[in-house]
């Protein structure tokens, strides 16, 4: 996670949320056009709190807009590389938004509310950009896109005592019904609650969306339930850990899915049409020049972005994302590589400001959430 270094602070917008961030005396700092929390308590304190207990952030900044009409699913599946017609109300799904070269667009997640009703979650950094791009290619459709992104707010509430601090405050009943990758809607305080059992951080917990001028109450039910506030300095450690990809860094419009083990979210079995079809039928053939992995620090020393991959003092590549893991307590980062030097086990070195740091090759995510006990 990097501030917008080059965004005058007068120029930023606030989420609905931004006063309880100041009364909670977080320090805000510039992120993809907003004035947002790095950190409360401190990122390592927060990061430990989603790992043992429960933590919650603002999303609110991530681009959110609905897409209504009898063609919404044909649309969705038009405009994203996974068959969204699929979905059944109360389902949800990852996909990438792909270029017609096969260039990664975004990762969106869709979900379906009822047969005519999606909701399409974007990146806050491309939100512009891919309202722009859906409303381009919805013309021929059926179906109207709606932009909730400045009427509504997005809080994440993540970690194993999750369901502790969102069932006082949205009903027990309610979020345990909705199992992983399931979404909902109930009423809370006269508005519309939508829940999804989705998130960013490789623990379980649930993403709401709410009207703006409830987000407030919501996120003051959620404090004093005990969730503690987070910001985006622990959101990206912890999803670092958990390999999750952040757009900007590890995946850009110059990546295609292949390369960034992504294939999982690529159906091509329906036949349909869809934006960047053929070139990644083309690119899955000809098979990846390069692969994205994840890498361990075995010394001390703290990989961070654009710092240079090494086999035998060449390089081969770069790192796309790095940083200390306040779990492993080691350095970890993740770089793209030639196939050759993707296997678990290979050793490379990282340029960190001229010294070199052994790293190693190893399985995808480095940290995977204990299963539930009986």
């Amino acid at each position: 996670m990097a501030p917008d270094s080059e965004t005058p602070v007068g120029t930023l917008r606030r989420t609905p949320l931004y006063d309880e961030h100041l009364r909670l005396g977080a320090r805000m700092v510039p992120f993809a056009g907003y004035e947002m929390p790095v950190q409360y308590a401190g990122v390592v304190e927060e990061h430990n709190a989603v790992r043992r207990a429960a933590g919650m952030f603002d999303v609110s900044h991530m681009g959110r807009f609905e897409v209504l009409g009898p063609d919404a699913g044909r649309f969705l599946r038009h405009v994203c590389t996974w068959d969204m017609t699929r979905l059944e109300a109360g389902e949800g799904h990852y996909a990438a938004a792909c270029r017609t070269d096969g260039g990664i667009l975004d990762d969106v997640y869709v979900f379906c509310l009822a047969p005519e009703r999606y909701l399409i979650v974007v990146n806050a950094s491309n939100a512009e950009k891919m309202k722009q791009w859906l409303e381009q290619h919805i013309a021929p459709f059926e179906a109207g896109l709606v932009d909730r992104h400045a009427s509504t707010a997005m809080i994440a509430v993540q970690g194993p005592q999750w369901l502790d601090r969102l069932g006082p405050v949205a009903g027990r009943e309610f979020v345990r019904s909705l199992r992983p990758r399931r979404c909902g809607e109930i009423a809370w305080q006269g508005e519309t609650l939508f829940a999804s059992r989705t998130g960013y951080t490789g623990e379980d917990g649930m993403e709401l969306v709410i009207a703006a001028g409830a987000g407030p109450p919501l996120w003051r039910a959620l404090l004093e339930a005990g969730a503690q506030p987070c910001g985006l300095g622990a959101r990206d450690t912890l999803r670092l850990e958990a390999a999750l990809l952040l757009y900007g860094n590890d995946m850009d419009e110059a990546t295609n899915p292949w390369e960034a083990g992504l294939d999982w979210v690529v159906s091509l079995d329906d036949g349909a049409d869809f934006l960047g079809r053929e070139a990644l039928l083309r690119l899955r053939e000809a098979g990846p020049a390069r692969l994205l992995v994840c890498l361990e620090a075995a010394g001390r020393g703290i990989m961070r972005h654009d710092c240079a991959i090494l086999r035998s003092g060449q390089e081969v590549g770069k790192v796309t994302s790095g940083g200390y893991s306040p779990t492993l307590s080691t350095s970890i980062g993740m770089g793209f590589v030639p196939p050759a030097l993707a296997a678990a086990g290979t050793e490379l070195t990282v340029d960190v400001r001229g010294k070199a740091l052994p790293v190693t090759v190893v399985p995808r995510p480095f940290y995977k959430r204990p299963k539930p006990g009986p």
